[in-house]
């Protein structure tokens, strides 16, 4: 059983996000906290998170990039009740027992998603908002194929437009 992992390249997360996922955490695409957006929502930060944002289960922090890892069935338990907390606490669930359905179907959805992988494949979310709701489309990264350019791709050149806009404003 495989789930993904987040990984810091370097210090970019911290500059991108309003708050960055630590090296390590276990994470799912955590669309779901975007689901009330629209595109004027879409500026700045919340806008580097929805575009490729990854979302820790530990610190509910976002990364860029994630690493399938094996995990054992009773972290999956501990991830599943932790997302469950989070919709009650972040928001609104009535109470675990509603918000576990929704926690179970979040954490299988990354758990299948990290199966097909080998571990330490890296894994890229990139996300639209269409008329239809939020588009995700997934890219696999294997480990003996990974450069910096296959890494970066389309995100490179938003990657620096983000640094540049962080830097302006401090």
């Amino acid at each position: 059983m495989k789930l993904a992992r987040s990984i810091r390249f370097d210090e970019s997360d911290g500059n991108v996000f309003e708050q960055a996922a630590e090296s390590g955490e276990w994470c799912i695409s955590g669309a779901f906290a975007f689901s009330n957006f629209a595109e004027t929502d879409l500026v700045g930060k919340p806008r580097q998170a929805f575009r490729n944002g990854w979302l820790s289960l530990e610190g509910f922090g976002r990364t860029t990039f994630v690493a399938t890892a094996e995990i054992d069935p009773a972290e999956v338990d501990a991830m599943t009740m932790a997302l469950a907390a989070h919709f009650v606490s972040a928001y609104g669930a009535p109470d675990l027992e509603a918000a576990l359905p929704v926690a179970e179907e979040e954490i299988r959805h990354m758990l299948d998603l990290c199966d097909e992988h080998a571990p330490n494949t890296l894994l890229v979310v990139e996300r639209s908002l269409t008329a239809e709701g939020i588009h995700e489309a997934f890219r696999a990264i294997k480990p003996a194929e990974a450069s910096v350019v296959d890494v970066l791709g389309p995100m490179a050149d938003h990657a620096i437009e983000m640094s540049r806009v962080q830097s302006d404003t401090e």
